[in-house]
Formats: structure tokens, C-alpha cells, sequence
């Protein structure tokens, strides 16, 4: 197998990792409300694979191997070596006082006061000086840990009015003003949105040969035709009389329905939130994420699952090979703020999103999520034609006499023609995939979801101390949103989605920031990088009659308990000690889509069209 270039890392057993299941994320431990929520049809369903759109990995029942992940916690089994990985490893979401109480004991306390000067601070200009000056999807430096930090330089930021990333500094161009980089405005997921502390950039480049005509002479024409090629490729909307190859000098390289070509790249800076600024991103990075493709990876390629199956990575250069076609590269703050490579138990959460059937012939294991396209997530939702080429702006927000407002409307699923953030907000009932309610968000809905506007029951906070009726009282929420979300409340009057929906207030984005900072102080990246103020009530036991569970080792749980761990099936041929537990989300519920395809309706149409 070509690893790309003259990349050397090693292969690694996950075994040697304190948690070696680290590409299972949080939001996978949660309960579901007894099926009421779901949050797992947004990563695990059969559509994109079923459609060979990019995707070998059908999570939703249509492999025998995988199973249906969204009505099993069906997590993989130990090994000899390891704990059962049905055991919750992300100690900072799960527990949030134990971060509390490792930042109280480190040395890297901060003033919470100057956390806003924290944000304006810019990391990212000092780790691209690092790079080296070399142009290209890498500097060059066999031995430099900055190897692979992304070519882009935020002092070009932010795109043209175009998309593209153009420079005045001719050691970044490759041609004229072009650095090759275009951004990218998607819908996002409830993964990185304002109300979940973080908040993306994301730019692509294609290699020079689909800059440059038939001749080799560089062309922003037929650049931006080969970037309107793949877009159609990427989002399944391809036609008979669309050309089989790339246009110039990629006339010999083929299009193929679903996948990259070769040696394209993605740079992701993920940002805290900063309500000062445009599209909410502050000045300094969470991290600089990076994905180059060094290898075609067709779907049908993957080799049944091992879960002993090594990583292939380089610690010091903060790269790991994905196993279906691409070298994903990370860059973290240390304790201080600045950018570092990310270590391998860290790298391995980038696989838990961006893979396949991960691995490496002859053995691999099954991760990744079966909702991406070739392993990414954010081009197929791109928003069609100029207003996708353009930079990410979470739906236009904007500061209007002192309040957060937004200027777009729910784009409409593909397949389901209902609004994408509807759909979402009726599946998680909450803000993110924990089903975590912020207060600013709480608080509308209680001033909005009242008898006396014509709902059935008043919405109400959940009451947490009396877990004998939290599952009615969620029941209940869920009946609300829905009602909420199909009589599109959830709309302004000029059917763009509503702010307090979309993004946090000043307090609650500052708050996010300095629980997030307090990660960064204790560097326990890979304990979870999710924290709230509270563990989410999604990781409480709620459970009665028929559907109770125990812990591993047959203890029962307590109503109201936090959920560690859940039991295991003990004796099986392919899943020893892998997880059987149902999440009691019902193929039969209206909750449940094993189908869904997060690619938007094109033309764009947006919710207030239907109301």
C-alpha cells in the first residue's frame, strides 16, 4: 500500500493506547430516551453506502458484520488486552468536576477575565510560519513536525467574494494571485455549530493539473469547471451528458460518482466561538485539521473487520493514515495555547469520523461513520453554486442593535423534503447530539411552546432531581418539538431559522470557551472534548421493567445513576464481548430513519416555501 509521497510513520496497536476504542465518540454512550430521541441516524444509516456514494460502511442494519447502530449499543468487542469498550472512557463529558478538579490541581490556571482576550490571540499565523515556505499539500521536511500543517495562510483569509483564496504574497501563489484554495459555506450538523462552542472554516484544493488547460498554462476557468465537475460528483448529481473526465490537463483522470481524485486536500481551522465576529469564529484556533487523499478507495475494497487491526501513524508529525485513501493530519494547543501535533490516541478520534472499515490488508475494523462521502463530511452539504463558494457564515449570522440574528432558511433534505435543522431538532430534541437544552435556547421554547399559543402542554425544564419522571417529562418535549418543528415556529417571520435556536448568547459562548480552555490547561484531549456545566441527562439511567440493564459486572443501576458502562454479550463467535444492549429506537418509530442522506435539495429550496 503507497502511504502518499515519502511519509514515513509506523504501525501502532490500538492496544498500547489507555483507551483503544477511541474512535467510538461520546455522543455514542448516550441513552435515547427510550427511543423517543435520535441522534443516531445523523452518523449511522445505510444510504450513502447502499448508494456506493463514496461510503463501504452501512451501519444501519444493511451489513450482518456492522449490525444496526442505531437500535444496538452494539460497540466492539475487547480484546485480551483491553477493557470492554462498552465501558464510557470521556471522562470530561461524563464527569465534568473531574476536569474541574484536574484544572484545579495543574499549573496552568488562567484569569476567566481575560478569556476574550484569549480568543482575539492568534495561534494559527505562528504554527504556519513553522511550515517551512515550500508550496504544496506538504513542505518537503521529512523530519518536520510541521510537515503536514496545511498550506493556507490565514493572513490570506478571509476568501474573495468568489471563494477563492487569492495573496498578495507570491511565495503562497501558484498562479498569478491563486493559491488554489476555495472555502466552502455548508449546513452544518449539530457537531460544530455556535451553540456547540466550536465553530469551522473549511477550504479545498485540487492538485495544479485541474488548474491548468490542455496546454499546462494555468487557468482560473478551467479550475473553477473542474470544481463544479466534483461538486456534482460529491453530491450525487451527476448527468448522462456531464463528461466522463476532468476538463484541461486532468482530461485523463476519470470522474467517479462519490469520490475525490487524487491528492485533493482539505483544510479545516476549527475555531472557538466569538460572537464579535463574522460567522461567530474567533481569532485563535481549537485546532488546524488537515486531509490530503494519497490513495482511490473504492467502496467494495474493505476486508472484514479485525478488531486487533493496527493504526498507521507519525506522533511526531501528527498524522494517521485513515485506511480508506487519505493521510489526516492534526494540530492541537498545548497547554500554553500554542498549536502541537496531535498525539496517536488523539488522532485516532479523527478516524472515528473520517474512515470506512478501517484498516489495513489483510485485517481492519469497523469505524467511521456511515454518513460521510469519501470520508468527509461538510462538501456534500455545500450550499449549490456561488453561495456555497464562499466562506462558512452559520446562516448569514449577523449583529443587528445588539442582538444575533440570521438570514437563511432550512435548506430541504434531498430525499426527505423537510428542512434539514427541523429534521434535526425533532431527532436530538436539543441543541447537539447529546440532547443538551442551552438556557437561551430553553428559554424560547418555553416562551413559544404554551397551551395558550395552541400547543398541547406547556414545555417546562426537565426535572432533573425527579428521575422517576424524566422519561415522561422528555416524552413529552419530544411530542412538543415535533409539534414545534411541523408548524414551523422554529422560522422567523421571514422564514429564516431563528437566532436562539442557531446561537448561544454572550455569556453562554464564554462560558463554553473557558470549559473548553480548561482542557487545554489539563491537556486531557483524550478524556473528551465535549464539557458542559453539568453531566447531560442523556447519560442518566432512567430505565424500568422489561428494558433495565446493569453494569458489567451485574450490579443494577439506580434511577437517576450516571450510566459508566453497560453489559456485554460474553460468548460469540464474531462479537465476543461486544455490546447488546438495545437503545429501544424502533425501525417501526417515526423516530427512526435507516435511510437517511444528509445531501441538501437542489435547487436550494428553503422551509418558509412551504408554509
Amino acid at each position: 500500500m503507497s502511504f502518499g509521497g515519502a511519509l514515513k510513520g509506523k504501525f501502532i496497536s490500538r492496544t498500547t493506547f489507555a483507551n483503544p476504542y477511541a474512535n467510538i465518540p461520546a455522543q455514542c454512550y448516550i441513552e435515547t430516551s427510550e427511543g423517543a430521541q435520535n441522534a443516531c441516524m445523523f452518523c449511522h444509516t445505510n444510504a450513502p453506502a447502499r448508494a456506493r456514494l463514496g461510503n463501504n460502511n452501512p451501519q444501519a442494519g444493511l451489513s450482518s458484520i456492522t449490525g444496526n447502530l442505531q437500535t444496538t449499543y452494539s460497540f466492539a468487542p475487547a480484546t485480551q488486552q483491553t477493557k470492554s469498550p462498552s465501558i464510557n472512557p470521556w471522562e470530561n463529558t461524563l464527569l465534568p468536576e473531574k476536569l474541574e478538579t484536574a484544572y484545579q490541581q495543574s499549573l496552568n490556571h488562567f484569569d476567566e477575565h481575560k478569556m476574550l482576550s484569549y480568543l482575539e490571540e492568534d495561534n494559527w499565523s505562528e504554527a504556519y510560519a513553522k511550515r517551512g515556505w515550500k508550496l504544496g499539500w506538504e513542505n518537503g521536511d521529512d523530519d518536520s513536525a510541521w510537515r503536514l500543517f496545511p498550506d493556507l495562510s490565514p493572513s490570506d483569509l478571509p476568501a474573495k467574494a468568489d471563494g477563492f483564496v487569492r495573496t498578495h504574497a507570491k511565495t503562497r501563489a501558484l498562479f498569478a494571485d491563486m493559491t488554489g484554495w476555495r472555502a466552502i459555506n455548508f449546513m452544518p450538523y449539530g457537531i460544530f455549530t455556535p451553540m456547540s462552542s466550536s465553530v469551522s472554516g473549511i477550504y479545498i484544493r485540487l492538485p495544479k493539473a485541474f488548474m491548468q488547460d490542455e496546454k499546462g498554462v494555468w487557468s482560473e476557468a478551467i479550475y473553477t469547471q473542474n470544481l463544479d465537475l466534483l461538486e456534482r460528483a460529491i453530491t450525487d448529481r451527476l448527468e448522462a451528458n456531464d463528461p466522463k473526465n476532468y476538463y484541461g490537463k486532468a482530461k485523463e483522470i476519470e470522474v467517479h460518482c462519490g469520490l475525490y481524485p487524487l491528492y485533493t486536500e482539505f483544510a479545516h481551522p476549527l475555531h472557538y466561538v466569538d460572537l464579535r465576529k463574522n460567522g461567530t469564529r474567533a481569532t485563535r484556533v481549537k485546532e488546524i485539521r488537515y486531509m490530503v487523499k494519497t490513495r482511490m478507495y473504492y467502496p467494495g475494497e474493505a476486508a472484514e473487520k479485525e478488531e486487533d487491526a493496527p493504526l498507521y501513524l507519525n506522533e511526531k508529525q501528527g498524522w494517521i493514515n485513515n485506511g480508506a485513501g487519505w493521510i489526516l493530519a492534526g494540530f492541537i494547543e498545548d497547554a500554553k495555547g500554542h498549536l502541537r501535533a496531535q498525539k496517536g490516541e488523539e488522532l485516532m478520534q479523527c478516524v472515528g469520523c473520517h474512515s470506512d472499515n478501517y484498516g489495513f490488508e489483510p485485517s481492519s475494523f469497523t469505524s467511521g461513520s456511515s454518513n460521510t462521502i469519501d470520508s468527509t463530511w461538510a462538501f456534500p452539504r455545500k450550499f449549490p453554486d456561488k453561495l456555497g463558494w464562499a466562506e462558512m457564515d452559520y446562516l448569514v449570522y449577523a449583529i443587528k442593535e445588539g442582538k444575533a440574528t440570521s438570514g437563511r432558511g432550512d435548506p430541504l433534505n434531498r430525499k426527505t423534503q423537510q428542512g434539514e435543522f427541523g429534521t434535526f431538532l425533532k431527532h436530538v430534541v436539543g441543541a447537539n447530539l447529546y440532547g443538551v437544552m442551552p438556557e437561551n435556547m430553553e428559554v424560547f421554547l418555553m416562551e413559544t411552546i404554551t397551551k395558550e399559543h395552541g400547543y398541547i402542554d406547556n414545555w417546562r425544564t426537565l426535572d432533573l432531581e425527579n428521575s422517576s419522571t424524566l422519561m415522561e417529562q422528555q416524552r413529552l418535549h419530544v411530542k412538543l418539538m415535533n409539534e414545534f418543528v411541523e408548524i414551523k415556529a422554529y422560522l422567523t417571520k421571514e422564514g429564516f431559522i431563528h437566532p436562539r435556536l442557531l446561537y448561544p448568547t454572550d455569556k453562554e459562548a464564554l462560558n463554553g470557551a473557558i470549559g473548553y480552555r480548561k482542557i487545554v490547561a489539563t491537556q486531557r484531549f483524550t478524556l473528551g472534548k465535549d464539557v458542559f456545566a453539568k453531566t447531560p441527562f442523556t447519560y442518566r439511567y432512567a430505565r424500568v421493567g422489561k428494558d433495565t440493564y446493569t453494569h458489567l459486572d451485574g450490579t443494577p443501576y439506580q434511577i437517576g445513576e450516571i450510566i459508566t458502562d453497560r453489559p456485554v454479550e460474553k460468548e460469540a463467535t464474531l462479537t465476543q464481548g461486544a455490546g447488546i444492549i438495545e437503545t429501544l429506537i424502533d425501525e417501526n418509530d417515526a423516530s427512526y430513519d435507516g435511510e437517511y442522506l444528509p445531501l441538501l435539495n437542489y435547487p436550494l429550496v428553503y422551509e418558509q416555501a412551504y408554509k
